[in-house]
């Protein structure tokens, strides 16, 4: 049983009534789902809203953890998922997720809201690897919440070998590290 303060369509309320309170400002959409208009949007909220994509075999990742973890307001259009069992994963995946095959360590996953989600420190680490305008946005917000995780997203990349990209993140992560975000 997840959160009572989600409406997924066709669960609760049919496809036409989420419309309708949708409309009259009762809810708002939150990832895949909706909440109540006034229910605080958290982690959890956000994490759970993508049950039906994340399963209990995939992890948010990239731009999607970032999201989670409070990194802008709105959901990325595509999800990122990774795997986060051993078995290799052989289901068709939704055209509105990006998959990328690697399984995530459990030590870099936490559980928000039911969900696994890649921890704040790896979502550093992998937003840093990721040299385009969205991901250095969501890195820049990401570290603006969290600062103090940045030593620990430096620790990560140094200590995993064949990471591509790495070069580039430590560099981004310790410039980002050495500016002032209070401004």
């Amino acid at each position: 049983m997840g959160s009572p303060f989600l409406y997924y369509t066709d669960d609760r309320l049919s496809s036409a009534e989420l419309s309708a309170a949708r409309l009259d400002g009762h809810v708002v959409e939150v990832g895949d789902a909706y909440i109540p208009a006034d229910a605080v949007e958290t982690a959890a909220l956000r994490a759970e809203s993508l049950r039906d994509v994340l399963g209990t075999t995939l992890a948010a990742s990239h731009l999607t953890a970032a999201w989670i973890h409070g990194a802008g307001h709105e959901a990325p259009v595509r999800h990122t998922v990774q795997r986060a069992v051993q078995r290799r994963i052989h289901a068709v995946l939704d055209a509105r997720v990006r998959y990328r095959d690697s399984r995530v360590e459990v030590d870099d996953l936490v559980l928000i809201g039911g969900m696994w989600v890649t921890s704040v420190p790896r979502t550093l680490a992998d937003l840093a690897r990721v040299d385009d305008d969205d991901h250095r946005h969501a890195l820049a917000l990401l570290i603006a919440l969290t600062p103090t995780e940045v030593p620990h997203a430096l620790e990560w990349l140094r200590t995993h070998r064949g990471v591509p990209g790495k070069r580039v993140a430590i560099a981004a992560l310790r410039t980002a590290g050495q500016e002032d975000w209070t401004r």
